[in-house]
């Protein structure tokens, strides 16, 4: 098993002071991955800058002219979750290049599987908007350029950030060629993630949205993955796994909002869309980095994640099993199971 990772310098030079998406969170990464050798056993992808031309086939020309212009002015807030500094232009370019040369790494047979360490991050950029911390939506560009380099048409987005992917959503909605399956707390920001919106047009029913209310964890997770995820993609046959992997839903994570996943529930869904992958997909896969705050949940949860696509179960989580008890989401999976004719 060959696993990449993409990763630059230029990642961390986008910065504010005291915000949340921070450079320190893929310090963070580093530093687990580095402490326990898990570089020993990776691929080193090198990163790219996205051409204007791949962007601007999930985003519009007016969204690139307002990185543009803010650019020029030496970054700027954009909204109030939003900013730019003078390097961030550059690192939202590579960003998303980063996720191309992910896809081309595992589409050519380079690696099994990769994982994209950049930021800023994307899924909530829009095809017109940056925002939710998003400059350009990586997940959108990457899957976009899958279709369109290697002639896909059915593309599987797994988002499991714990705020909803309402860019990623939006882009594809009318799409048959890109399935986006998303869990995410509802109701919570950015407000989207509804679980009557299913697609539209010739892309109706490739959407499933799971809104998921507080204090879900391991196993409610689990079921979705084994109840929902797994019957969808059976009908769907994806040709390739895309994972906006935010690992916000962590229960030590300041913005998760009483998530109660850990390392080990990344794990186990890493090993569902694994299988996926490979019984579907020629087990291509890649993971996108999206959100997560706590900086050692997120070396340690994406540290699970690698190591469950090498094939490794029990990786205990260092900060600690979650502190509450679950709640019962079955009626929630029975009921999306009838909406989207799964059982």
């Amino acid at each position: 098993m060959k696993i990449g990772y993409v990763y630059s310098p230029l990642f961390l030079e986008h910065s504010a002071a005291g915000h949340p998406e921070a450079p320190q969170r893929l310090e963070a990464i580093l530093q687990v991955w580095h402490d326990t050798h898990l570089f020993d056993k990776l691929v080193a992808i090198e990163p790219t800058p996205a051409t204007e031309e791949r962007l601007l086939r999930v985003h519009s020309q007016k969204h690139l002219n307002t990185i543009e212009q803010a650019n020029r002015r030496g970054g700027l807030q954009i909204d109030g979750d939003t900013y730019m500094n003078k390097y961030s232009r550059d690192a939202a370019y590579l960003a998303a290049g980063a996720a191309i040369n992910a896809v081309d790494a595992v589409m050519t047979g380079v690696v099994d599987a990769a994982f994209s360490l950049a930021r800023p991050p994307g899924h909530h950029a829009t095809r017109d908007l940056a925002m939710g911390f998003c400059l350009f939506n990586n997940v959108a560009v990457a899957a976009q350029y899958a279709v369109d380099r290697y002639n896909l048409e059915r593309v599987l987005i797994m988002d499991f950030d714990v705020h909803h992917g309402n860019g990623t959503q939006d882009i594809f909605y009318a799409s048959p060629n890109v399935y986006y399956f998303s869990t995410h707390r509802y109701p919570f920001y950015p407000g989207s993630g509804h679980w009557r919106d299913v697609g539209a047009e010739q892309g109706r029913d490739a959407t499933l949205n799971v809104p998921l209310p507080h204090s879900v964890g391991n196993s409610d997770f689990a079921r979705v993955f084994d109840e929902l995820l797994y019957p969808a993609m059976a009908r769907y046959q994806p040709q390739l796994v895309l994972v906006s992997a935010g690992y916000d839903a962590h229960w030590a994570d300041p913005l998760g909002a009483l998530t109660l996943l850990d390392s080990t529930g990344y794990a186990y869904m890493t090993q569902v869309l694994h299988a996926i992958a490979k019984e579907f997909a020629q087990g291509r896969i890649v993971f996108i980095l999206e959100g997560g705050y706590n900086f050692d949940a997120l070396g340690w949860s994406t540290y699970a994640t690698v190591e469950a696509l090498f094939g490794s179960s029990a990786i205990a989580d260092p900060l600690g099993a979650p502190p509450r008890a679950e709640r019962d989401i079955s009626a929630l999976v029975e009921y999306l199971q009838g909406i989207h004719r799964l059982i």
